[in-house]
């Protein structure tokens, strides 16, 4: 199988902070230990669905730090991945790759396929990988509708990532639900309410065509979409506040505020979520749209 990471370019700063190092590094960690998990049942309904198998070619928009990719090669895909953050992205080179010192190139040692880590401005050398035979499947599994501008964030990811698979190739969108099915979405709302200071990055709530939306821009032909279960579990309240902060949903509202004030009034919405073991937990529906490039 093989196993490819790409730095894509940053989303526009509106939608996205830059905290100093230290932080990044720890909220990154927090996103690979605790909250992007949360998202697993959709990564495994959509490559269901789409019967991703051994051989499969698969490329991921906001990998993150690639818990999808190793459920897919667990299938017997081929993966590329996309990611923004850096810190992610060395995440994700560390579960999938061994670094060989050159040229920021990753590789894993001979016999066990070509597993390369590449810069946004080689990310056409990942196009199709070694045969060039385009991919079999595109996904964004991150999902849209959490911050105000997120989903044309997914625009020039889209350009990039379409030319690279044959006509008819499945992209796959992924979007929150209703807000009445998602018990996180009260949560949320804390971001939106602080951030509004600003009158940027605020929380916002799903509209219904968002992912069509998405998919029109980029000349995409919706083809099936699905609603999957994804409850969000946490050991204690501190880890749901951690894993909260980690999705970068409330950058805005530390920006409008401090660090402190957003997690005691996070911490406040989780209240009614707490269970008398402790754990936190909150039923929540996501969203996705399989479109089919032209």
């Amino acid at each position: 199988m093989t196993r490819t990471l790409v730095q894509h370019h940053q989303l526009p700063s509106d939608t996205a902070t830059d905290p100093a190092p230290p932080e990044a590094a720890a909220r990154a960690r927090d996103w690979a230990e605790i909250q992007e998990r949360m998202l697993v049942p959709l990564y495994e309904a959509v490559y269901e669905r789409l019967e991703v198998r051994d051989g499969t070619r698969v490329l991921g928009l906001g990998c993150g730090s690639g818990l999808a990719l190793l459920l897919a090669t667990a299938r017997g895909a081929r993966v590329t991945g996309v990611e923004a953050d850096g810190e992610r992205l060395a995440l994700a080179r560390e579960r999938l790759l061994t670094e060989d010192g050159r040229d920021g190139v990753g590789r894993r040692p001979s016999g066990t396929g070509c597993e390369t880590l590449l810069p946004a401005d080689r990310m056409a050398d990942a196009a199709g990988g070694p045969d060039r035979t385009g991919y079999d499947l595109i996904t964004a599994f991150q999902p849209i509708g959490s911050v105000a501008g997120d989903a044309k964030g997914l625009d020039p990811a889209l350009r990039t990532a379409i030319p690279l698979a044959g006509r008819g190739t499945p992209v796959v969108l992924a979007g929150w639900g209703p807000p009445e099915r998602c018990a996180t979405d009260a949560v949320l709302r804390v971001a939106g309410r602080l951030a509004d200071r600003l009158r940027k990055g605020a929380r916002r709530p799903a509209y219904r065509d968002d992912l069509e939306d998405v998919a029109a821009r980029a000349g995409l032909k919706p083809d099936g979409s699905g609603r999957v279960a994804c409850p969000f579990g946490y050991a204690d309240q501190e880890s749901a506040v951690r894993g909260l902060l980690s999705t970068g949903v409330f950058d805005g509202a530390i920006r409008a505020t401090d660090r402190r004030q957003v997690e005691k009034e996070i911490g406040e919405a989780l209240h009614p979520h707490l269970r008398r073991d402790g754990t936190v937990w909150m039923p929540n529906v996501f969203r996705y749209l399989i479109a089919r490039t032209p």
